[in-house]
């Protein structure tokens, strides 16, 4: 299990959530950019230093972004990515959560 889609899936959120609010001055982009990063950070800081619900984490963080993503993926390249990416994020820490509880 690697924590470096969660730092890549962080780093993105906020970097997406600040240049949002840069161009339309949105404070929700702000607000959910950032606070997926930090859950997606906070989750890839856990899983490197292999404490508890890290993978968790990561898999929630995808799984809000996804569904918050999904509603918007007509209107235009972003929401398209960031439902793609955060979808994949999520199979990744997906399996790797089902594959460690069941074995």
């Amino acid at each position: 299990m690697s924590a470096y889609p969660a730092y890549a899936m962080g780093t993105l959120c906020i970097v997406g959530g600040v240049s949002g609010f840069a161009r339309t001055r949105s404070i929700p982009s702000l607000v959910a950019g950032v606070g997926v990063g930090l859950l997606y950070l906070w989750s890839a800081d856990s899983i490197r230093k292999g404490t508890s619900n890290g993978l968790e984490g990561a898999l929630g963080a995808s799984a809000l972004l996804l569904l918050s993503s999904l509603p918007r993926v007509s209107k235009g390249p972003v929401p398209a990515i960031l439902a793609i990416s955060s979808a994949g994020a999520g199979l990744y820490y997906g399996k790797t959560v089902y594959n460690i509880r069941n074995h």
